[in-house]
């Protein structure tokens, strides 16, 4: 295709002027724009815009026209005359190319395409959203019939082995968009443009398929229209992910030190079908978070002594020869939290929980002199830590005659969604100080409860940053820029609690 750029701007609004708005935007951040004309609501409203965009003065910018219909997995109910009518009327206001699903061509002869949109270049596509087909070259041959200008093959991916597998087969192809969609393929449709396809879709503001990272977030966040061969790759695994801020964070690191790196999220169910990925996608290190912090221990081909004793893992880095050698950063962030508030030697602290963060709360408090004590669900898994860390199993029922210096909740309970939720009640903390290791939102119940007794409190932010920022060091070797990289969680934090308000 014509032109340069790896992001494609999507443009999708159900009145004109939204679509004017968006477009403008558009212009300015990308040199690929997509015009989705069936979000327009009805044949008025795209009427009405396309007579705007016919009066405007065009950048240097690809655009695609797109009137998808029903059928095809688009918004437009009118006939296909009417559809083809439409984009004749966007290449006549100034669009290079038109997006044509396989469905609208297969109901029309190639000789009345010519004669309507033959000034027009054609970019053909279909699109699965329910699996991935068997035969990718099968369908690339039946959307080749015609001689579209170039092609594009959209499907939902299960898992990051099919959307690999999709990029594959474009890899071997020309003049093909191969999109993967699905939460689990998103950050391998931002990595896509460096693996064979021609650009990756990001809409300005209405996402138009699963899995698409906003343009402000691909380009400011993620920086993918800078993506190259040479571009590190780092990421965060989890499930559900999509509320971690790490991505924040670690690429503002790597921003202001200018490194040619990404950071990306990865929702992983299957340890496996990630693992199986590192390699193909070229990932030099990730983060670890919930549930994976122990499962990854038997993947390792090594691992810090520390970490191995703590028996929970959150950084692993991928060496040259593949094997991957795994580190405790949450240690580090306990450590640095709690010592400036208060006096760890000889101090009585209450851990909620007893997974992967609370096996590194734990041995970081044992090891810095305080009396752990262990309370969880699961009254057996809190003695077992409690063992190796040299403290008591605590039932909850006994809490309300229990005195603490701190407690600390190693849970996910109050994690944003679920902010409402709070692993204790009030008449459970009898403390000095509540540490909540959640940092999304800054102030969960537990943090409210706590405040309202006058008992001190501190957010997880603090350890979230510095145990990040230690991961951020151990990939890169260089001293990473701590109050750039808080800032930036910071700042995304209170944008977050805003817009919460305002809604």
């Amino acid at each position: 295709m014509p032109g340069t750029g790896k992001i494609c701007a999507v443009v999708a609004s159900p009145h004109a002027e939204g679509m004017r708005q968006q477009l403008r935007t558009a212009f300015r951040s990308a040199k690929f724009v997509e015009m989705r004309l069936d979000w327009l609501a009805g044949d008025a409203e795209i009427d009405c815009f396309l007579k705007w965009l016919g009066a405007q003065k065009h950048p240097k910018t690809t655009v695609i026209a797109t009137c998808r219909r029903r059928e095809g997995g688009g918004k437009y109910r009118g006939s296909v005359a009417k559809q083809l009518a439409h984009l004749w009327n966007a290449l006549r206001a100034g669009c290079n190319w038109y997006d044509l699903e396989v469905e609208t061509t297969q109901k029309c002869p190639p000789e009345l395409l010519e004669v309507m949109l033959g000034e027009g270049r054609q970019l053909r596509s279909a699109h699965f959203f329910e699996h991935i087909p068997r035969d990718l070259k099968r369908v690339a041959a039946q959307l080749r019939l015609g001689k579209p200008d170039a092609i594009k093959i959209a499907a939902q991916c299960g898992s990051l082995a099919e959307s690999l597998r999709l990029l594959k087969f474009a890899a071997s192809q020309e003049d093909i968009v191969a999109i993967p969609m699905g939460e689990i393929a998103a950050p391998v449709r931002i990595l896509s443009v460096r693996m064979g396809t021609l650009f990756t879709y990001a809409p300005v503001e209405h996402a138009t398929a699963p899995g698409q990272t906003s343009l402000d977030e691909a380009k400011k966040l993620y920086r993918a229209d800078r993506i190259d061969r040479r571009t590190a790759v780092y990421g965060v695994i989890g499930d559900p992910i999509g509320h971690s801020l790490s991505p924040v964070l670690q690429n503002a690191g790597f921003a202001a030190r200018r490194m040619n790196a990404i950071y990306l999220p990865f929702l992983v169910h299957d340890l496996k079908d990630f693992l199986g990925a590192i390699g193909p996608l070229g990932i030099k290190g990730f983060s670890i978070t919930i549930p994976h912090k122990e499962r990854i221990l038997r993947h390792l081909d090594g691992c810090d002594p520390l970490a191995e004793k703590i028996g929970a893992v959150n950084t692993v880095v991928v060496r040259g020869n593949g094997q991957l050698y795994g580190y405790n950063t949450d240690y580090v962030g306990v450590l640095r939290t709690l010592q400036t508030r208060i006096p760890l030697q000889n101090s009585r602290v209450l851990i909620l929980g007893a997974g992967g963060a609370a096996r590194a709360v734990a041995f970081a408090l044992a090891e810095a002199g305080a009396s752990v004590c262990v309370s969880g669900r699961r009254i057996e898994r809190a003695r077992s830590l409690a063992r190796a860390a040299g403290g008591e199993a605590i039932a909850r029922k006994q809490l309300r005659g229990e005195f603490f210096d701190a407690i600390v909740n190693a849970t996910p309970v109050g994690m944003h969604p679920n902010v409402r939720q709070s692993p204790l009640d009030a008449n459970e903390l009898n403390c000095r100080l509540v540490f909540d290791t959640i940092y999304r939102p800054r102030e969960t119940r537990l943090l409210q409860l706590a405040a309202r007794r006058g008992i001190q409190t501190v957010s997880g932010l603090d350890m979230f940053v510095a145990q990040g920022t230690a991961q951020w060091e151990i990939w890169t070797g260089e001293r990473a820029p701590y109050d750039t990289m808080r800032r930036a969680v910071l700042r995304a934090l209170e944008q977050e609690e805003k817009s919460g308000t305002k809604r």
